[in-house]
């Protein structure tokens, strides 16, 4: 289905992890990931519930962190539940699913694979590592209760993601259709370094202060993902930071 791979960050219950197995496998998607998983994926446990998707946990792939789970990922799109995830904008399962599947220009042949990423049973993905995904969605669960259970939410968003990717006449949005092109982003990775070069030249030059540099560049990450800033802006970026810093310490006395 399209190069998807789907990421589970720090799951704790193996039936959960072989539920999504056989999700999976029911959607044809690529590719389980793991992230510091907090039991066993192999379990019997799991194996039991995943049934004919056992390859998919026989295949699946563990990371220390979502940073590394996604840093092929030409695009990434995380699921949040939670009512605290600040200034972080939300998007519709549409619109958000509908750019995960649209195709990048020719000029950026990207082969990487397209993430949908989950958090925690207990509490879901950090502010943090929302912001590591270009694309944040929200399911349409009550008010009252708008969390789902783990292997229900990746059944409702690969779902979705199939219904979007074989629709003749997908819906009409802000974003582009998949039959449209549109420029990947940069990667995770690359926006992070960005991003850890220019707090570090920030705190040097006394724009940023130690206990509140965090929340400010978190503030900036969020201007660049909605922006959807690509990889060589992201090196343009880079070098300017890079020269600011060589100036500033070339004229310090």
């Amino acid at each position: 289905m399209n190069n998807v791979v789907v990421v589970l960050v720090e799951p704790a219950g193996p039936l959960n992890i072989g539920s999504v197995a056989r999700l999976c496998a029911n959607f044809n998607v690529d590719e389980l990931r793991l992230v510091a998983p907090r039991c066993d994926h192999l379990s019997e446990p799991s194996l039991q519930m995943a049934v004919h998707g056992r390859s998919m946990l026989h295949t699946a792939k563990l990371y220390p962190n979502l940073l590394s789970a996604i840093g092929d990922c030409r695009r990434s799109v995380a699921s949040c539940g939670r009512i605290d995830h600040g200034t972080i904008p939300l998007h519709t399962p549409t619109d958000a699913l509908t750019w995960l599947l649209a195709k990048p220009t020719p000029a950026q042949p990207q082969p990487g694979p397209i993430a949908v990423v989950f958090g925690r049973e207990d509490r879901g993905l950090s502010n943090d590592e929302l912001r590591l995904c270009q694309r944040v969605l929200t399911l349409h669960s009550g008010s009252d209760y708008p969390s789902l259970n783990l292997s229900h939410s990746v059944g409702i968003v690969l779902h979705d993601l199939a219904r979007l990717g074989t629709s003749l006449n997908p819906p009409q949005t802000a974003d582009p259709t998949p039959d449209m092109a549109w420029p990947d982003p940069a990667a995770a990775p690359a926006l992070t370094d960005l991003l850890d070069d220019a707090t570090d030249l920030l705190l040097e030059a006394g724009f940023l202060l130690q206990h509140t540099a965090h929340a400010r560049m978190g503030k900036v990450r969020d201007l660049l993902q909605r922006a959807t800033v690509r990889k060589e802006e992201v090196a343009l970026i880079r070098g300017m930071v890079r020269q600011l810093r060589w100036a500033i310490r070339a004229h310090r006395p």
